[in-house]
């Protein structure tokens, strides 16, 4: 079955944490043990069964009322599954919305009826940009709230086309819904004659994401080779490791970087068994005709189709960390499975993702902040442009004292790189 990943977004109190506990209840994607605990949770506090309690896990959520965490939740229905990040709606927590878009296919971005688009409807549409989620979904929600007024909607709609035009959306799609009561979102609501798309989830359900991933350039990053130890299969090599776009099949010319070396692919094997072929995102073992010296952080791709190769990367970065970064400041760069030690040149701009004004006198990116490097490694990188390639073209920064990820990065076009 097809999996789609979306994240939620908006402001505070829009309604995110109690629309997908509406698509959960309506969609029958939660136990009835799920339910009572929530309607209890819900007695305590003296309110109607509050549905965004299936989603507001933490007790400090639960106490204030808000999302602080990214929450993952899973449901499926007959047409597709899916994995929900509903992440916070607070400014101090940008990062968390960048870390449950970074894998999303979908954004799900609330807007309130009553209030219209505000700043953070504008900070998280551009940081699903920056992100390339591919499709956007804006849910005008509280139309109960004002009358099912199809002039507000069709007023929010309008606005925010006029700011999308500045951004990089490629599918756009908005719905006017109700979480409290369940207008549109798992069914057509009678209150909005008006509306003449779909619901929520059949939108959810039927938006094509097949074509999103890159099949054309071949990736694959080997995460681990395996030699079984058995005398059975003294002979046996193979290379472990996770589809990053392309398609590969047995037979197929390779080279395996950084050496160079060509080859071609055995076989593809799974848990379940040989395949014909792979695509992102499988995880399969490949096995090669020739015995290479293949190791982890090594990368397989087509002899005519290869990645950009590189110690000077430049690159957007959302600052994850309460230690602000300077420029010198030293990391270990995590991307696929090579790792490298790298340090900051150059901060060219740091940028307000509210007006998108470039400030180039800035001299450090601190928590939440967003940016542009100069990064130089102490070995050559293998990547693609992050709009071509989200899994080769996206990074993490760690410190290499404390261990901690201190930034998320999105790899620009090489022929950008300055000095």
């Amino acid at each position: 079955m097809e999996l789609l990943r979306f994240a939620t977004a908006g402001s505070v109190d829009d309604g995110k944490s109690t629309l997908i506990g509406r698509l959960l209840f309506d969609s029958k994607a939660i136990f009835e043990d799920q339910l009572e605990a929530v309607e209890r949770a819900s007695l305590q506090r003296g309110e109607e069964t509050n549905l965004a309690l299936l989603v507001d896990g933490l007790r400090a959520e639960r106490e204030q009322g808000i999302t602080i965490d990214v929450a993952y939740r899973y449901f499926a229905t007959p047409a597709r599954s899916f994995v929900i990040a509903d992440t916070p709606g607070h400014v101090q927590y940008t990062r968390n919305m960048v870390t449950g878009a970074s894998t999303a296919d979908l954004a799900l971005i609330l807007i309130d009826a009553r209030n219209g688009i505000v700043e953070q409807s504008r900070r998280h549409a551009f940081l699903a940009s920056l992100l390339q989620v591919p499709h956007l979904v804006v849910c005008v929600n509280k139309m109960d709230l004002v009358d099912y007024d199809q002039g507000v909607f069709d007023a929010i709609v309008a606005e925010f086309r006029t700011f999308a035009m500045r951004l990089e959306v490629s599918d756009l799609s908005f719905v006017p819904v109700s979480a409290l009561v369940g207008d549109n979102v798992v069914h057509r609501s009678a209150a909005m004659p008006w509306y003449e798309g779909s619901s929520l989830l059949h939108h959810l359900e039927s938006v094509h994401i097949a074509s999103d991933r890159n099949l054309i350039d071949v990736r694959f990053p080997v995460q681990y080779v395996i030699r079984p130890r058995d005398d059975s299969h003294h002979d046996y090599r193979g290379y472990a490791g996770q589809m990053a776009g392309g398609v590969l099949k047995p037979g197929d010319d390779v080279v395996v970087l950084p050496s160079g070396w060509p080859t071609k692919v055995k076989a593809i094997e799974t848990f379940d068994g040989p395949v014909g072929e792979a695509f992102a995102p499988m995880s399969v073992t490949v096995r090669l005709d020739d015995d290479l010296d293949v190791s982890r952080g090594d990368l397989i791709c087509r002899p005519h189709n290869r990645p950009h190769a590189g110690q000077d990367i430049e690159a957007m970065v959302c600052w994850l960390h309460p230690a602000p970064l300077r420029v010198g400041g030293r990391y270990t760069i995590q991307h696929t499975s090579r790792s490298a030690r790298a340090v900051v040149k150059d901060l060219a701009y740091r940028l307000d993702v509210n007006t998108l004004h470039r400030d180039e006198a800035a001299h450090e990116l601190t928590l939440n902040e967003i940016g542009r490097l100069s990064l130089r490694t102490t070995v050559p990188l293998f990547y693609d442009e992050y709009r071509r390639n989200r899994a080769t073209g996206s990074f993490i920064l760690v410190d290499e004292a404390t261990n901690a990820t201190v930034a998320g990065g999105m790899m620009l076009d090489p022929s950008q790189v300055t000095g």
